[in-house]
């Protein structure tokens, strides 16, 4: 298995990357279109919003702070950035032996068409709440762009929206499958979704998306309510899953 994962970086690297890197492409791009996105510090991005989305149409192309219908919990599988080079970015999350698994990329106020971006608002983050985020993110940088980019979207103060993140994380069951994993497997990403429903048990098919880029496990990502109380239905995140047959999950370092 460990030969498959490596066949499939030979392809990554190969294939011109559009600067489509690991990225924060809601409604999944990833695959199929080649926008190039701002970059966060871990090579995350977004693209630019189609022009007829929810907030540019109606709101003259700045959305106020507060004004989303549902949240997007993003999480990454933390292998996959680590083997598309991650660990120049972020040591710590990559460093041998760390092999955390799922990890927290965003908290993503979203609209049932499209979402929310430009929004009004302070994007500083003080010390004293980046300071209690320790475990919550991969990395503090990370944390940064994401109160930038979509925290101040939320309406709510930085302690806040991190306690949303948090208590959004909290609330999502982890499949035992992608706990320690030990060696490369392949699932199908239809299978990666049946796992985590199975683990959630109001989660059902249309609340969540599984990404990939070229074959390779990028992220899960659950659609939650404004109050974190309960999962969503949400047509045009779930359309977006990965397309392929199979995917190739790297295990940790």
């Amino acid at each position: 298995m460990k030969s498959l994962f490596a066949m499939a970086l030979l392809v990554l690297a190969a294939t011109p990357a559009f600067g489509l890197d690991a990225r924060d492409c809601l409604l999944d791009r990833c695959a199929d279109q080649r926008t190039t996105p701002e970059t966060d510090s871990q090579g995350f991005g977004r693209p630019s919003p189609p022009r007829d989305e929810k907030f540019n149409s109606r709101r003259g192309g700045a959305a106020p702070a507060g004004d989303f219908d549902f949240y997007v919990l993003a999480l990454s599988w933390s292998p996959s950035f680590c083997a598309e080079g991650g660990a120049q970015r972020s040591r710590g999350q990559c460093a041998p032996g760390a092999n955390p698994g799922f990890v927290v990329h965003g908290l993503w106020p979203q609209y049932f068409s499209g979402y929310p971006s430009q929004c009004r608002g302070d994007g500083f983050l003080p010390f004293s709440v980046l300071a209690g985020l320790d475990g919550l993110y991969p990395d503090q940088g990370l944390a940064r762009h994401e109160w930038r980019q979509h925290g101040v979207c939320s309406g709510k103060t930085p302690a806040g929206y991190f306690a949303d993140v948090r208590a959004a994380r909290d609330a999502v069951a982890i499949p035992s499958a992608f706990k320690a994993l030990e060696q490369d497997r392949e699932f199908s990403p239809l299978a990666v979704q049946r796992a985590f429903i199975e683990a959630n048990r109001r989660l059902r098919p249309g609340m969540m998306a599984v990404t990939c880029r070229r074959g390779v496990l990028q992220e899960a990502r659950l659609c939650l309510s404004r109050d974190l109380r309960d999962f969503v239905a949400c047509p045009q995140v779930a359309r977006a899953s990965c397309r392929s047959q199979s995917l190739v999950v790297p295990a940790g370092g």
